[in-house]
């Protein structure tokens, strides 16, 4: 901790609130990400470290994995600073390739499997990946595949998907599911298999590698400023964030069982799930992706105890009608994260469950956790809690660059060892977003209260300016979120000649629930202001876009709303069922 940070310790409110046994100045030590297998594998040896769809591994075969899978990397080539992507799904592959990499200071670039050839294309491009890591499914190969011919890429590492799955899975996948696994061209040069670079000692190279200067890992992301682009996380900011929400969430226990349905490649996942359980010698309970009958059923058999998770998961876990058929009572609490969490989705979850859920908050740029809400010290409706171990959350006014007093509006800047080193090759936007030594300004509009608890009003560029009066799509989805015909909703702002701006509301009703747009703005006057209140109301019979990790995608569905040009503008209030139904009466056919 710097001197700085010993002056005015005194003067953050959130140190005094803290749960006991964690402290906010505790050391964290800055250390390459491989160290925490390292430490994990000779402490917990024998304890189970990956449940993959009933395959079981432990701390020691995932360790001895990593260390063999690192000789054959740098038998192939690859060493210290080579840029090498994982293209997978969840499994324990991902995990002993992410060490594995670390292990010989590459820089890891997490790919998501169901990017489009383009989006792959530009990503390898961009981010000078060498090499791929996947698996033989037919969905990932052969996108890669094609991929090594027209593009930078000179290696592709596969492994086969069927020995990590537990028999006979492993036999029935072939039998009946082969048409899934790719035709793997064994005898390119410049493809090579896993099942043989892992025939060795295990007895690579040590790299000497800098924490805090060597980079660990690209994540990319649209971040706080226009294109996707990528994060560079050191091993010290990796290490840093597993180690705040490991002492954030406050368990002393090696038997803990972490559930894994969120994708690892996602950097929430990449920490909350992955690294933390590695930190702690947790077990690993994981999906390949998530569906929500499954992961119920993983709960009930599995008996997992911490479960991160998207707003979008709980809201469908509080919709779902088989949900009393379920035992969830093993899950300690639910992290929330990617995405605000409704303060009525929350207590709903939590009275239809016994979990405590508890919101949290975090950007790519932060690796990614700055603050979270913990289940041993009170909450506050709609808060994200306090700002982790070592963190310093500052409210800025973003017009003057000066902080502004408790409980008044600004832009939420952090500061901290999970900071990014910046964006790969982006000097611009680096200096727009690491201000003022360091300081990372995330772009969202926030609020401090005098105790300490910060809340997430809304992202600067989601505002809405509605005849000169600032809307904030959040405490309107808020508002709406406490009918209780309503499932799922996104409020955005629309272009309007005469206002600006306007706000529009798309919303899912639950199944078998009547609502009309003229009973939600009845319901809506008393809760928030004339302003607010949606100008136009678009019923849906699907579920709302959302992102690949399963958030709300507001961008998504004011990119579908300008696709469709003017045909929405002829009505305030669009009810596209009973639009339809309309329409039937009158067409043929």
């Amino acid at each position: 901790m710097s001197t700085d940070q010993n002056q005015t310790k005194q003067n953050y409110p959130w140190v005094g609130n803290y749960p006991e046994g964690v402290a906010w100045d505790a050391p964290i030590e800055a250390r390459p990400v491989y160290e925490m297998l390292d430490y994990t594998a000779k402490t917990y040896p024998d304890a189970p470290a990956f449940d993959f769809l009933g395959a079981k591994m432990n701390w020691r075969e995932i360790n001895d994995l990593t260390c063999k899978f690192a000789k054959g990397l740098q038998e192939i080539g690859i060493e210290k600073g080579t840029k090498v992507g994982i293209f997978l799904p969840n499994c324990p592959f991902f995990l002993i390739s992410y060490y594995a990499l670390m292990r010989i200071g590459a820089t890891v670039i997490n790919y998501n499997p169901l990017y489009a050839s383009a989006e792959l294309e530009s990503m390898i491009e961009d981010s000078d990946t060498d090499a791929i890591i996947t698996h033989d499914l037919e969905m990932l190969y052969s996108k890669m595949s094609k991929l090594l011919h027209s593009t930078r890429l000179e290696k592709l590492i596969v492994a086969s998907f069927t020995p990590f799955l537990p028999f006979p899975k492993n036999h029935l996948f072939k039998l009946l599911k082969g048409k899934e696994l790719a035709d793997v061209d064994v005898n390119s040069r410049r493809v090579f298999q896993y099942e043989d670079m892992i025939e060795n000692d295990g007895k690579y190279r040590p790299v000497d590698i800098n924490p805090e200067e060597d980079i660990a890992l690209f994540q990319y992301t649209g971040g706080t400023t226009g294109l996707p682009k990528g994060a560079m996380l050191t091993h010290a900011n990796i290490v840093a964030n597993a180690e705040q929400a490991y002492m954030w969430i406050g368990s002393e226990e090696a038997n803990e069982k972490m559930l894994g349905v969120l994708p690892f490649f996602h950097v929430f996942a990449m920490t909350v799930v992955m690294n933390v359980s590695v930190r702690g010698g947790w077990e690993i309970i994981a999906l390949p992706r998530f569906e929500l009958d499954a992961t119920l059923k993983l709960i009930n058999d599995k008996k997992p105890t911490i479960f991160p998770a998207v707003p979008a998961i709980i809201n469908g876990i509080n919709n779902n009608k088989k949900l009393a058929k379920f035992d969830l009572s093993s899950i300690k609490y639910c992290i929330s994260g990617g995405a605000p969490l409704p303060v009525k989705v929350k207590e709903r979850f939590e009275e239809k469950t016994g979990c405590a859920a508890v919101e949290g908050y975090g950007l790519t740029e932060s690796s990614p956790v700055l603050c979270c809400n913990n289940p041993r010290v009170e909450t506050r409706a709609g808060s994200i809690g306090f700002p982790l171990p070592q963190t310093v959350i500052e409210i800025i006014d973003p017009e003057t660059g000066k902080h502004v007093p408790s409980g008044e509006r600004g832009e939420l800047c952090a500061r901290g060892p999970q900071v990014m080193k910046g964006y790969w090759n982006r000097p611009e936007d680096n200096a727009k977003t690491l201000q003022e030594d360091g300081r990372l300004h995330t772009g969202d509009i926030a609020i401090m209260d005098e105790d300490g608890y910060f809340f997430i009003v809304d992202r600067i560029k989601d505002m809405i300016i509605t005849n000169g009066y600032n809307v904030y799509p959040r405490n309107v989805e808020e508002a709406i979120y406490k009918h209780p015909s309503v499932e799922e909703c996104i409020v955005a702002g629309l272009p309007d000649a005469n206002r600006g701006e306007i706000v529009k509301a798309w919303i899912k009703r639950k199944d078998g629930r009547e609502l009309s747009a003229d009973d939600l703005k009845t319901f809506l006057a008393e809760r928030i202001s004339p302003m607010e209140i949606p100008k136009r109301i678009e019923f849906r019979e699907e579920d709302l876009p959302k992102t690949m990790i399963g958030k709300l995608s507001r961008k998504d569905v004011v990119a579908q709303e300008l696709e469709n040009g003017d045909e929405n503008d002829v009505d305030d209030n669009i009810d596209m069922a009973e639009k339809a139904k309309e329409m039937a009466k009158i067409e043929p056919g």
